[in-house]
Parts: C-alpha cells; sequence; structure tokens
C-alpha cells in the first residue's frame, strides 16, 4: 500500500463516514451488546453515531483516509456530544431490559470525562474489507499530528478491549473504566501532548 490520502469530511459527507463507521463496529462487543439484532444494529447504530458525533461534522474535525475506508471522528475542546439527543437515542432503540446498565455506564462516562480542554476521540474505525493494513494506524497518526499541535491532551473510551494495545501504541494510557451489570467494559484513555 503506498503512502495513504487523508482529508478533512465535508459535512455533505457525513453518511459516507457514518457508513464506515457502521461497518467497523459490526462486531464490537458494547455496540452489539446495545443492538444486538442485526436490524436492531443496522437501523439503530447509525442514530447512536450520529448523536455522539454530530458536532464533529459541522466544525471539520472528521477525517477519512484513503476513500472513507477509515474514518476518525473527533470533538474539538470546548465542544461536547449532545447528551439530551444521546439519551433520547438510546431509550428508543435499546432494550428496556438494558436501559438500568445503559444509563448507569453512561453516566460513569460523564462523571470521568476530562473538564478541562482537550481533544475527544468518540469513533475512529477501518471498513472490515481494510482492516490489518495500518490504515486506521496511519489515519490516527495524522491526527494526532494535528492534536498536538494545540498543545493538549486526547481522551477516548473504548469498547473493545483488542482495541487497548492499539491506542497505547500511539500514546494513551488507561485511566479508568465503567461496567454495570451485563454491559460489556469500557476502558477510558488519555493521551498527554507530544
Amino acid at each position: 500500500m503506498g503512502t495513504p490520502s487523508f482529508s478533512l469530511v465535508h459535512p455533505e459527507d457525513e453518511q459516507r463516514a457514518l457508513a464506515t463507521l457502521l461497518l467497523a463496529f459490526a462486531g464490537d462487543p458494547v455496540e452489539r451488546w446495545l443492538y444486538p439484532e442485526p436490524q436492531q444494529y443496522l437501523t439503530e447504530f447509525p442514530r447512536f453515531l450520529a448523536a455522539f458525533g454530530g458536532p464533529a461534522f459541522a466544525q471539520r474535525t472528521v477525517w477519512q483516509a484513503e476513500d472513507f475506508a477509515a474514518v476518525a471522528l473527533w470533538l474539538a475542546p470546548g465542544s461536547e456530544p449532545d447528551a439530551a439527543r444521546i439519551v433520547n437515542v438510546l431509550s428508543d432503540g435499546v432494550s428496556d431490559e438494558q436501559h438500568g446498565d445503559t444509563f448507569d455506564v453512561l453516566e460513569q462516562m460523564g462523571a470521568a470525562h476530562p473538564r478541562y480542554p482537550h481533544w475527544y476521540l468518540p469513533w475512529l474505525g477501518v471498513d472490515p474489507g481494510a482492516q490489518g493494513q495500518g490504515l486506521g494506524s496511519r489515519l490516527l497518526e495524522e491526527c494526532l499530528t494535528r492534536v498536538d499541535a494545540d498543545r493538549l491532551p486526547a481522551y477516548l473510551e473504548t469498547p473493545n478491549p483488542r482495541t487497548i494495545a492499539f491506542y497505547e501504541r500511539h500514546g494513551f494510557d488507561v485511566v479508568g473504566t465503567a461496567q454495570s451489570g451485563a454491559c460489556p467494559r469500557l476502558t477510558f484513555m488519555l493521551r498527554m501532548p507530544q
């Protein structure tokens, strides 16, 4: 593979970026716990993605590589996901039996989230057909170069234990976890500016 092409995602390409993330998270432990049925996942997870990362498209803080084979959705310092919209999407799309664990984990995430200026990475994903080629790593490196230019930390929550080592290779450290009942564990990670 040659040098990958990177670019900012324009707001009109939001659906292309979300489609990549939809494919990338199809086997994710937490997302599939939330949406275990295939039709439910295909219908509800895009709404959750948009609720969690919506401001990034308007702020032009979404990057893609290789014609949307990989997507990184960042929230700039001072920007936050729309909490009320997230609660509505989860209330409507997740089984009532899962609400207690779901909202307990969401509260834990909110309590752990940094209160100081930082870049937040809610979503980074690679199309399964392009995984294993280092594309996600190169996209993350490209984004972190821009994040480091601000001399601010970067923060994320990973719902997949397999990605912890990936983020550690890029300078992130585990700073906490969230879990409740049957919901799989989420891991909080922080990277100081480099």
